[in-house]
């Protein structure tokens, strides 16, 4: 899951990784209407996968960041509406969910972006961010299996 969902920069949302193309990739929009799109290298593509938030100490992934979101609301949309919650109340949340995250380096927007991003997730049924893919040869991204487990190893 890490590495199949996308955000681009400019466009508001997260994305589903559908496909390669030779130039491209081709991506569905996770929101109500699932449009497929190609997007370009010129788009600054980011996986899921390759976020951190800042903390006191080490970067934390993103990952680790909505799964303490997810245990905190227990699975369901989060709480606290982003759009409507003023600057205070954010960081006073998100120090439940990240305590020791840096007041300084990590903005209102973030909290804001991440939230909108968990209700998305959560919507569209993806609540596994821990689950990792392995690499796939072909082009279609829903050919890759689960990575084995260090148990199955």
């Amino acid at each position: 899951m890490q590495q199949t969902i996308l955000a681009i920069a400019g466009k508001p949302g997260l994305f589903k990784l559908v496909s390669r193309a030779k130039n491209n990739l081709i991506v569905e929009a996770l929101d109500e209407t699932h449009r497929r799109q190609p997007a370009f290298a010129k788009d600054r593509i980011t996986s899921l996968a390759d976020i951190a938030m800042y903390t006191d100490a080490d970067d934390v992934p993103l990952m680790d960041v909505l799964e303490s979101l997810k245990a905190l609301e227990e699975g369901k949309k989060a709480s606290v509406d982003p759009k409507k919650a003023s600057g205070d109340e954010l960081r006073e949340y998100f120090g439940k969910v990240l305590p020791n995250f840096d007041r300084d380096r990590v903005h209102v927007s973030d909290i804001k972006k991440l939230l909108q991003w968990y209700n998305i997730l959560i919507d569209n049924g993806i609540t596994d961010f821990k689950e990792e893919m392995q690499p796939t040869d072909g082009d279609n991204i829903d050919d890759r299996k689960e990575a084995p487990t260090k148990e199955d190893a």
